[in-house]
């Protein structure tokens, strides 16, 4: 059946299963949004910006375990999407990007509208692809979504031409792609994995230590099997939270700049140390020779052989699938008759427990104003721990991850890698789509809810009832705290004394706002919010200007030179 490249590209779309579509029109792109018009398999969702169209593709598909899908026109629309492309790409988030670009012939003439969208994403995309005949149109939709989906995941960028959209020729969608070049590995190398496990079982000091690789590669179930049958401490990544129940007695609490005493000490000082789709990056490990100060056994596992003593020399690497090499590992030890030493592993848990006895996460809970960790204490009762959380990028964001407690995986949405403020609402925005009748709260702050509030405006078109809870301090937060510890007290620029009202900015929108600024009304505000099961509630929390996140790791120091209070 011979069909146009608009036609081609929808029918792609839902040869592939996309249910959901996010993006904004332009005219480079109009013959496949009039395509998109004339059918119904495929939902678009109109966003304000394709800054937030990117996002909340990315929160699609964060909470799911399927890829998000982008549609945006050339020349601005292209990028406006840089950033959140960039985004997806640090935290290996799978992603396609269709961008619209000016006809075959005028490109590379300044045409109105024209970007060179391969050369500006090469960077921060997985692979891209321009497509110059429509022939190919097809087999490139089918290898982008491919290469996004499988080994380490990340977006994928298709960039098509105009005339491309218009041009004729047979469909045919390929079931499966071969790529020359692109053979992801799965099953990890079974000598390293005996040779992993033989030091694990002769460790004095052990400790697991995973990240986002766990959540992506669907692989807590047998880590939870692996942690216990071991009996060793864990900590998660900011990335990996949730891949490990919090409320488990092994689990430490995340590591890192804004981890736990009791994570951070474990780490710098374990003999044996399993890393698991993880990258030691700095916010991890702080300065890696004060890291390497400490001699330790290192095992690395992870889909992406790059990865792997990029920043830490390791010992034993596996490359592989984590929830394959992990599965290995656990009906491996099964077979083992050698077990972890009791004797030592007790004296380690009991240094441990000294640890954990500085209690680093307490706060003032007296307090006549709002404490910001409270209405996240707050939040996790009143959901159970079970919401979706997203939030932005600042001192909220470290509050949610300290004080939430996630059990599951899929459920906290951050941007980790890039720190992207104003991903917050649009990653509540596609976590709802991608998980309808779910509880999704926002947590953010009066800076970066600003970034893409325009949002609002989707989320009253499609009805979607987010919870916002706006930790609001007037000021950048995180930048304030900065200044404060490092700068000598110099605020420059940091102080937000021109902020709306954000309750009747909500109303304007045509949700419901609230304004809290009493610790005893936290709770019944939560409460009530959470009640209204079919409205977006904003809830306007003013909460305490001096409070600042604790534990800190100074900018290029060492995991046991924290800063507690």
């Amino acid at each position: 059946m011979e069909m146009t490249g608009a036609e081609i590209t929808v029918r792609c779309l839902a040869d592939e299963g996309v249910e959901h579509l996010f993006g904004y029109p332009g005219g480079a792109v109009l013959h496949i949004y009039d395509e998109l018009f004339k059918q119904d398999r495929v939902k678009h969702i109109l966003v304000r910006h394709e800054q937030a169209a990117v996002h909340a593709a990315d929160g699609y598909a964060r909470s799911s375990q399927r890829p998000g899908v982008v549609l945006v026109t050339s020349g601005p629309g292209a990028t406006n999407a840089v950033t959140g492309i960039a985004t997806a790409y640090m935290d290996s988030i799978p992603m396609v990007i269709l961008t619209g670009q000016v006809p075959t012939h005028a490109i590379g003439q300044d045409a109105f509208q024209e970007v060179d969208a391969v050369g500006i994403t090469r960077p921060c995309v997985k692979h891209n692809f321009l497509v110059k005949d429509v022939r190919d149109l097809a087999a490139t939709i089918k290898k982008a979504f491919y290469i996004a989906t499988t080994g380490r995941p990340g977006p994928v960028l298709v960039d098509i031409p105009k005339d491309v959209t218009t041009s004729r020729c047979e469909y045919e969608y390929p079931d499966t792609v071969a790529l020359r070049s692109y053979h992801p590995v799965h099953k990890g190398h079974s000598g390293q994995i005996r040779k992993a496990l033989a030091l694990l079982l002769e460790a004095k000091r052990p400790m697991i230590y995973t990240g986002g690789g766990v959540v992506l590669g669907e692989a807590s179930a047998e880590l939870a099997q692996l942690v216990r049958t071991l009996g060793f401490p864990i900590t998660n990544t900011l990335m990996g939270l949730g891949g490990y129940p919090a409320s488990d007695p092994q689990f430490m609490g995340m590591l890192g700049m804004h981890g736990t005493y009791e994570a951070n000490m474990a780490m710098q000082h374990c003999d044996v140390l399993l890393a698991v789709g993880a990258r030691f990056d700095d916010r991890v490990i702080g300065n890696p020779k004060h890291f390497a100060q400490e001699e330790r056994k290192i095992i690395h596992l992870d889909v992406d052989p790059s990865s792997i003593s990029k920043r830490v020399k390791v010992d034993v690497p596996i490359v592989g699938d984590v929830k394959d090499v992990i599965g290995d590992m656990n009906r491996l030890l099964a077979t083992m008759a050698q077990k972890p030493d009791e004797a030592a592993l007790a004296a380690w848990w009991t240094q441990i427990d000294l640890w954990r006895g500085r209690k680093c996460l307490e706060y003032d809970r007296t307090s006549a104003l709002i404490k910001p960790q409270m209405v996240i204490e707050t939040l996790h009762r009143v959901t159970g721990g079970d919401a979706i959380v997203t939030s932005d990028v600042g001192q909220h964001q470290m509050w949610a991850a300290q004080y939430y407690g996630f059990d599951k995986p899929r459920r906290w949405l951050n941007s980790g890698g890039l720190g992207t403020m104003g991903v917050g609402l649009p990653y509540a925005m596609g976590a709802l789509l991608s998980n309808p009748g779910q509880t999704v709260a926002c947590v953010t702050g009066e800076a970066s809810i600003q970034m893409c509030i325009q949002e609002l405006s989707t989320c009253k078109q499609y009805r979607m009832p987010v919870k916002i809870l706006n930790l609001n301090n007037r000021y950048m937060g995180m930048v304030r705290q900065w200044q404060e510890l490092f700068y000598g007290n110099r605020y420059a620029e940091s102080y937000m004394d021109a902020l709306p009202d954000f309750v009747k900015l909500a109303e304007a929108y045509g949700h419901v706002g609230m304004r809290i600024d009493k610790p005893a009304d936290i709770e019944p505000a939560i409460r009530e919010a959470f009640a209204r099961k079919d409205d977006l509630v904003f809830m306007d929390f003013i909460t305490d200007q001096t409070e600042n996140v604790f534990p800190m790791i100074p900018g290029g120091k060492g995991l046991s030179e924290m800063i507690l209070v």
